[in-house]
């Protein structure tokens, strides 16, 4: 009988939270928790700031209210975290600048209880609270009135992802299942006293909860990486190294550039776990770590499998697959009636299983999502859609062929094209929008939005009108403002057709087109020039340009510092790269710095 593609994790361990951490807090009071620059805080230290914070907000901030997190790492939400989880309530991570309409569309849909952040990021109105917490600026809790969206019993966090409705979908994830995740993680990585992780992931991103609450749960300390580090791989395995980081996650865009980079000798690292896109490199053979390429939507809280390359091993070739359900996890490829098919034959990934989300706080979303699972699989209520299409070979590994629907991974984050273009059409001079992916020179995708807007509408206006709604991997890489749309047979808008016509106008560009390109005075600007096109994805870039208002990301940053010391064997630091006003200074910065010996 032929082989179905459904795949079953051993059995799973549960274990707790906030009792975990608590278990540390009496048995290594002055062990280091958190080490943030030249500060440092023990679990004891930790406990007492979360009891002061979870003090102030008691008798206002309840068991199932949502709570909103507007912090970047710190240990001001390291405490947040741990007295949300004190006082029952839903931990909502937002991120530091999660941007005024969509912080006001929050607050409008999902009707938090209490709002934690900065005051100039917090909206005004409602009671506020000053929280007495260690941070370079006040911060506050502005309390709401009235009621909340309905929360799902149980639920531990919630977290954000892209919403097709042109509304961001939160995920409600249950204390079980993210104590079954940590376990599992601390299993694979040997977190423990002694150990030291990362804490680099962004707020907003959810593998940020597995390795915030895996630190804290395993009596290790978590280090909070200084900000240059997300957009210069030279300078995150420096940091890895002066940090003396034992285990970490990366998202895949910043791990590729740092396995491609020749392996520090004597790195403390022996963990790496990478998510949040397609894996396309393997770790080479100087690789001291272990590299654990993992898959999993928010949906299934974090990851849901896993494909480890130990050391020295011979990984093959092209993208390593992502491999095995974790613990408690169940996996099934499906047809379009969701019958497991064949395996070797491609279909959709529907997970189950410990992991999986209670649903979203949209009870219709839910229902639409997590599913009835088909006859003949045993042991399981319901499955989630995952929309991605995948091959289980014969050895039960799954491989990633990507998305069955129009959503896109930009830098690591999920994205729906619908949400862009909602975003563009609240701005009263847009008629329409239509929003694409196509792939990025620099791997990935980049989206480009195609608008009908007024006349004289300008593309740098409509984009400062659209930023506050989106985060920041939302916002389109060029915008094109068009007059019609090309229609397909079926009488949809042809994204492949706006795609293969002529080039849009990128941002920066002011909504004009450029007849003449101009080239670079040097060899070294010439190089530049070249590099940042390519990157960017703008064959129009001069030596005027600046590198961020042009389209450059955070990606395309670490590539071009990587390529800039590959060929002239100088070595910037992101930072300085980004302050510089126009790609000509940026050329001559590198020429500045050349050996003596180089040629100009």
């Amino acid at each position: 009988m032929e082989s179905l593609s459904i795949g079953h994790g051993r059995p799973h361990q549960d274990g707790g939270v906030l009792d975990l951490f608590t278990g540390w807090v009496h048995r290594t009071p002055h062990a280091p928790a958190l080490i943030d620059g030249e500060q440092s805080y023990s679990y004891a230290e930790l406990d007492r700031l979360a009891d002061a914070v979870a003090e102030t907000l008691r008798g206002r901030v309840g068991k199932g209210d949502l709570l909103g997190v507007c912090l970047g790492h710190s240990a001001a939400l390291v405490a947040v975290t741990l007295a949300a989880a004190k006082l029952g309530a839903v931990h909502l991570p937002l991120g530091p600048r999660p941007g005024e309409r969509r912080l006001q569309a929050v607050a409008e849909q999902l009707r938090p209880a209490c709002l934690v952040g900065e005051p100039g990021v917090l909206p005004a109105g409602g009671e506020r609270l000053s929280l007495d917490l260690p941070a370079t600026g006040a911060v506050e809790a502005v309390l709401a009135s009235g009621d909340q969206a309905a929360v799902p019993v149980g639920t531990h966090y919630a977290v954000l992802t892209s919403g097709s409705t042109g509304t961001p979908k939160a995920v409600a994830v249950t204390e079980p299942a993210l104590g079954a995740l940590l376990h599992w993680y601390r299993e694979l990585t040997g977190l423990g006293p002694g150990t030291r992780h990362s804490l680099l992931i962004g707020v907003a991103f959810d593998p940020h909860l597995m390795e915030l609450w895996a630190g804290l749960t395993s009596g290790a300390a978590l280090v909070v990486a200084p900000e240059a580090v997300r957009w210069d791989s030279g300078a995150l395995t420096d940091w890895l190294g002066e940090a003396r980081i034992t285990v970490t996650v990366l998202p895949t865009p910043l791990a590729e550039p740092v396995l491609g980079r020749p392996w520090p000798a004597g790195l403390a690292l022996r963990h790496l776990t990478v998510g949040g896109d397609r894996l396309r490199r393997v770790p080479g053979p100087d690789v001291t770590a272990t590299v654990h390429n993992a898959y999993g939507p928010a949906e299934a809280t974090v990851t849901t499998t896993v494909h480890t390359m130990a050391p020295g091993g011979d990984h093959g070739d092209g993208a390593p697959p992502i491999g095995l359900p974790v613990p408690g996890a169940v996996v099934l490829v499906t047809d379009e009636q969701g019958r497991p098919v064949p395996r070797g034959v491609a279909g959709e990934l529907r997970i189950g299983g410990r992991g999986l989300a209670a649903g979203y706080l949209d009870p219709e979303l839910t229902a639409r999502r997590f599913v009835e699972v088909p006859p003949g699989v045993d042991g399981i209520d319901r499955v989630y859609r995952s929309g991605d299409r995948v091959v289980m070979r014969a050895d039960g590994v799954l491989e990633f062929h990507g998305r069955l629907d129009d959503q896109v991974k930009v830098s690591g984050v999920r994205i729906e094209p619908a949400e862009v273009e909602a975003a563009f059409e609240r701005d009263p001079r847009v008629r329409r929008a239509v929003v694409a992916a196509e792939a990025a020179v620099t791997g990935g995708a980049r989206l480009v939005a195609f608008v009908q807007a007024e006349d004289g509408a300008q593309v740098e206006a409509l984009l400062d009108a659209v930023r506050p709604w989106l985060p920041e991997q939302a916002v389109p890489s060029a915008v094109r403002l068009v007059d019609r749309y090309p229609l397909d047979a079926n009488g949809k808008v042809d994204r492949a057709a706006l795609l293969a016509a002529e080039a849009p106008v990128a941002v920066g560009a002011g909504g004009s087109g450029v007849s003449e390109v101009e080239e670079g005075d040097t060899p070294v600007e010439r190089t530049v020039l070249k590099l940042c096109r390519e990157l960017i994805g703008r064959a129009d870039l001069g030596p005027g340009d600046n590198f961020l208002a042009s389209g450059g990301n955070s990606l395309a940053a670490a590539r071009l510092l990587e390529s800039l010391e590959g060929e002239y064997g100088v070595r910037l630091r992101a930072a300085l790269l980004l302050r510089q006003p126009d790609l000509r200074a940026i050329a001559r910065l590198v020429q500045e710095r050349m050996p003596s010996t180089s040629l100009a």
